[in-house]
């Protein structure tokens, strides 16, 4: 409520953005029996005197009725004399106006007020002549755009206020502080100021004395309180509502908020129409469509230069496959075949110069449980002679020697599978590898420490390969307790007991190869022997391996073969010394 208590009106809604308020006020109005006899009337009016209120210049003052004089009559606080004005309105009959008509003087009148009025009251006219069909007059004081004239409120008794005025008419007040003024520039604010918040801005009250007080653009809230005017994220509004895209526009662009207003960033390929409003293409239409095409004919001129050289690159391959048939190529692969060559490799006249290592084939055991020496000759190219002899593997190349990379055909012969890690290097030289890399369990211990891979690195390896056969576990395996053990520690702490048939597969052990499996666990003692230097070479692993087979294939076809018994690895019979003499050297 607002105003004396006797006189309070009802408060709608109060706008600190705008600086003002909206209240309910009351209607005035005389009806009429006769001419001249009132059976019901009222005067209505308020007084904003000591309050920051005053009328808005939004108000206007109306009259509704035929043959109907309203006025309104008050004081101002610029002027001591008695404010009066008013409008008349006049109609025939019901029928003489229409709905929605304009408040011009038929059916309906208005006229505007001082915008500066302290109090005031609407007045009528107390005779009628048109009381038959239109009893009550009315008039009042109303925001402007609210009544719209209807024909309905020219009949009945109070028909309008009880329709559409039951707690009467909107009413417009500017808020002001009175008693004081916006500091000059540079001058000191009064203590009593009301414009608090930083966000905020002094008006001088244009219907009034005193001032007004107002967020500053992009901010909302109450001026009056410290921090009060709070910044408006247009953006998140932009979202919410459309009307806020034209009252915030950012068009064909990105909107960014900032204290107080917004950024609208502009797209690639977009430039700012020079206001803050969108954004434009940088391009027209037209650039578009020529930058367009002239992408498309480079792309067009690339394809056909590929499809040009993929043309040109089959000729070629044509031309050499007519070039091998026509100088005997057809009779080398015949005779290829005819002679079960599995790899050939053709040199360059520049690799002519450099040893090189065609193919590797290493030991592995028959399925009779007989060792077979499987080693295939490396063929090692020079520029003047073709050398075949058993060259040990570490000594010409570096290859992966362990069992997932070997692999037998029908006639179990086994095939090197996987040199993906191998690499070419020259004869007797060492190389210092920067990072080491391969299967554990296979990796020669000296070689990860010293970083340099030796000839009797491969030996390491192989004699991993001929342990995991002899014992058919794998280099790193899972024991009896669900443990991973290495293959090599568990075979020499078993050798070094003399329990060694605890270690071996029991498929090998025989009595009459047994001598031979305990010469092979020998030999893979000496491969796994911690330092290089007392390894064997390659060489001399394969021709031990070729004594081993050949003794075993002397026990096993002989008539009356010796029959060895072991006592915690130590034979009772003796075998043919010249073969074990041999072994032992």
């Amino acid at each position: 409520m607002i105003g004396d208590p006797s006189s309070a009106v009802e408060v709608i809604d109060i706008s600190l953005e705008h600086g003002e308020v909206r209240v309910y006020g009351d209607v005035s109005y005389y009806c009429f029996t006769s001419n001249t006899t009132i059976s019901d009337n009222t005067t209505a009016g308020f007084s904003l005197e000591n309050t920051p209120f005053i009328p808005s210049t939004r108000n206007r003052f109306m009259a509704i009725g035929c043959n109907t004089l309203g006025l309104i009559g008050g004081n101002t606080y610029s002027n001591s004399d008695i404010y009066v004005t008013g409008c008349y309105s006049y109609c025939q009959g019901i029928n003489s106006t229409s709905d929605g008509a304009p408040c011009a003087g038929m059916g309906c009148c208005e006229t505007t007020i001082s915008p500066n009025l302290t109090d005031f009251a609407a007045l009528l006219y107390n005779q009628s002549r048109v009381w038959s069909f239109n009893p009550c007059f009315y008039s009042m004081v109303v925001e402007d755009g609210w009544y719209s004239f209807r024909r309905q409120d020219l009949v009945g008794h109070l028909r309008f206020i009880k329709e559409r005025a039951k707690r009467g008419v909107p009413v417009v007040g500017d808020c002001a502080i009175r008693n004081g003024s916006c500091p000059k520039d540079g001058a000191k604010a009064p203590k009593d100021y009301a414009c608090v918040s930083a966000n905020s801005y002094c008006l001088s009250a244009s219907n009034g004395p005193g001032y007004l007080r107002n967020c500053s653009q992009g901010y909302e809230g109450n001026p009056s309180l410290s921090g009060g005017c709070q910044d408006i994220d247009e953006c998140k509004l932009r979202k919410q509502d459309l009307k806020y895209k034209e009252l915030y526009p950012c068009e064909n662009g990105v909107c960014h908020n900032t204290q107080g207003g917004y950024i609208c960033k502009c797209r690639i390929g977009t430039r700012k129409d020079g206001t803050n409003s969108g954004c434009w293409p940088v391009l027209c239409q037209a650039e578009q469509v020529a930058i367009g095409l002239c992408a498309g004919a480079v792309v067009v001129v690339s394809l056909t230069c590929l499809l040009v050289m993929k043309l040109q690159r089959n000729k070629h391959r044509r031309e050499k496959d007519d070039y091998f048939k026509q100088n005997g190529g057809l009779k080398l692969y015949d005779e290829m075949r005819s002679r079960q060559v599995d790899t050939i490799h053709i040199l360059t006249e520049k690799e002519k110069r450099k040893p090189q290592i065609i193919l590797v084939k290493i030991m592995f055991l028959d399925n009779t449980n007989t060792i077979g020496s499987k080693i295939e000759y490396c063929y090692t190219v020079s520029r003047s002679s073709c050398l075949h002899s058993f060259i040990n593997f570490s000594h010409n190349c570096a290859c992966r020697c362990q069992i997932p990379n070997i692999l037998l055909d029908e006639e179990y012969n086994a095939k090197v599978s996987d040199f993906g890690a191998s690499a070419l290097k020259p004869m007797d030289k060492n190389y210092f590898i920067m990072l080491i890399q391969g299967t554990l369990g296979y990796i020669d211990p000296e070689s990860f420490v010293s970083h340099h891979l030796t000839d009797k690195s491969d030996v390491y390896s192989f004699g991993i390969i001929l342990l995991e056969i002899m014992t058919r576990k794998k280099a790193i395996y899972i024991d009896t307790s669900n443990e991973q053990k290495a293959l090599s520690y568990t075979f020499i702490l078993m050798f070094h007991q003399n329990k060694l048939w605890d270690v071996l597969d029991t498929e090998i052990v025989d009595d009459e190869v047994m001598i031979v499996l305990e010469k092979l666990a020998q030999l893979v003692m000496q491969c796994l022997s911690p330092k290089g230097d007392e390894r064997p070479t390659m060489k001399e692993v394969a021709e031990r391996l070729q004594m081993l087979r050949r003794l075993q294939t002397q026990l096993v076809t002989k008539t009356n073969p010796i029959q060895e018994h072991y006592s915690y690895g130590v034979p009772l019979v003796s075998v043919p010394s010249d073969e074990t003499e041999m072994l032992e050297d």
